[in-house]
């Protein structure tokens, strides 16, 4: 496993959108999928997690639903809207944006 990183502000939101693309997780699913595609580079902990997932919910781009997993312990299980995903190709784009602009500046010669 590599070393882990800070998210960037805003990033978690991008990530967490981009998961529940694939499909319907509950929380600590999402943390491990972002840790498991990231090799380990961002882990996400509770403190930052469900902040964001609420804040998501909140604005729309995300919902919750209870349900049993097959231990029996209850878990909500969140799932991207459409408005979601309309967010997640603006957000998409404006990170090849900025990419593109940190990459340009980081190979400038000094």
């Amino acid at each position: 496993m590599g070393k882990q990183t800070e998210l960037l502000q805003g990033t978690l939101d991008l990530l967490i959108l981009r998961t529940l693309e694939l499909q319907p997780l509950h929380g600590v699913g999402i943390a491990d999928r972002v840790a498991q595609a990231t090799k380990g580079v961002f882990v996400i902990g509770p403190g930052s997690l469900f902040p964001a997932l609420h804040r998501l919910a909140d604005r729309g781009w995300i919902e919750g639903e209870w349900s049993e997993l097959a231990t029996g312990r209850r878990a909500k299980f969140y799932s991207i809207t459409p408005a979601g995903r309309k967010r997640l190709i603006e957000e998409k784009r404006n990170w090849n944006r900025v990419s593109i602009a940190v990459n340009q500046v980081l190979a400038e010669e000094s």
